[in-house]
This record gives C-alpha cells, sequence and structure tokens, in this order.
C-alpha cells in the first residue's frame, strides 16, 4: 500500500500505451501543476487484478491518492481536482460553457460504445483502416460534430473546446489519439483540435512514457 502523507497526491494508472480511463486524469492533474507520483500498473499479468486491489476498492484503475482518500473512476477524480484546486480552471468560468461541457465531457464517459469497442487506445502502433466496425462512423461523426459545435459557441479563447484546457478536453484526449491510431481523417476545424491536444507538454510526456 501507499504511504499516506496527508499532503502528498498519487495517481495510480495502468498500462500507458493502452489506458485511455487512466490518461485523462493524468492531464486534468498535470494542468493544476501541482506535484504528484504516479504507480503504474502493467495490463494482463497474472497479478494484474492484485496489485490494482492494492490501491483500488473497485478493482479498477485509475485510482487518485490524496492522503488517507481514494478516489475511484476517472471523472470523479477529475470532478475533486477542480474542487481541490479551483486555481487550475479546470472547468469553464461561465455557466453556459460549463454546463456543456460537464454533458460533453458525460456523454465520453458513457457513450460512444462502438468506438471504444473497435479503436481501442493503442500508442505504441499505427492501424489505419482498421476498426470500422457498424456503429464507428455514427461515433466519429458525433464526436467532431460535438467538437465543431463546442469550438463554435465557446472556443474562441484559445484552442480548445471551450477555449482554455478543461476537463472536456481530457477527456477527449484519448479520442484524438485513437483517431490517429486508426488514421481517421478530420476536416480543417476538427484537425486543429486534434493538433492542439497532442501538442500538450502532457500528452506528449505520456506518450513517450508509453513507448518504454
Amino acid at each position: 500500500m501507499l504511504e499516506r502523507n496527508p499532503d502528498a497526491l498519487t495517481l495510480v494508472v495502468a498500462s500507458k500505451h493502452l489506458s485511455s480511463w487512466s490518461l485523462r486524469p493524468y492531464l486534468a492533474l498535470a494542468h493544476t501543476g501541482q506535484p504528484f507520483g504516479e504507480v503504474v500498473i502493467a495490463l494482463g499479468q497474472a497479478d494484474t487484478p492484485e496489485n490494482i486491489r492494492k490501491h483500488s476498492p473497485s478493482g479498477k484503475v485509475p485510482v487518485l491518492v490524496h492522503g488517507a482518500l481514494a478516489i475511484w473512476d476517472s471523472l470523479a477524480i477529475c470532478e475533486y481536482l477542480a474542487e481541490q484546486f479551483p486555481e487550475a480552471r479546470l472547468w469553464p468560468e461561465a455557466r453556459e460553457a460549463r454546463a456543456w461541457a460537464r454533458a460533453a465531457t458525460a456523454e465520453m464517459h458513457a457513450g460512444f460504445q462502438a468506438l471504444r469497442a473497435n479503436m481501442s487506445m493503442d500508442l505504441r502502433n499505427m492501424k489505419p483502416g482498421q476498426g470500422r466496425a457498424p456503429g464507428v462512423a455514427e461515433d466519429i461523426a458525433r464526436i467532431t460534430s460535438l467538437w465543431t459545435e463546442c469550438r463554435a459557441r465557446f472556443g474562441q479563447g484559445g484552442p480548445f473546446l471551450f477555449g482554455a484546457f478543461s476537463i472536456a478536453d481530457a477527456f477527449y484526449a484519448p479520442v484524438v489519439t485513437r483517431f490517429v491510431t486508426y488514421g481517421v481523417e478530420l476536416d480543417a476545424g476538427c484537425a486543429a483540435y486534434r493538433d492542439a491536444l497532442l501538442a500538450l507538454p502532457a500528452l506528449q510526456a505520456w506518450t513517450r512514457a508509453a513507448q518504454v
């Protein structure tokens, strides 16, 4: 078990090349600027379930450990970070933009099952043209439509969905990596958003670590 320093932040994640759920809170936590440690648990090993249960009450990762508190689930971790570090502005300040950002995040958290099943995150391989199963095109169309509308309504202040980086961007970052892996073509606006996310230092650091 981790030593529970009352001020320490530790993020427990799964294999970085595969775990989209782990990437999301990592990006949010990195955005806060707070120092934090990491525990990376390799997936697909005989002792994987045992190692995860050392840290996670749900038997799943990611888990954020903050002192004596363990928070599981990617969205719950991000909400906790938004509350603990309001200066990071992980949600948009304007009421309408914040409502849209939460809705877009929740849609990603719960939806797009065809995309998840057929275009899983893989930061070590390129698979252009693969994964085009029934329902995937519809998921891609919905995602790109959502990006376009968010950018049109709220994106004037920066390159992300709501201008400045937010939890919504953290949740769509793994989708961006999938679109690269599977060679999904994007229009100019969505490609610019993709490139803005790919340029994030935190995402680049995660991607480098995923190659090991």
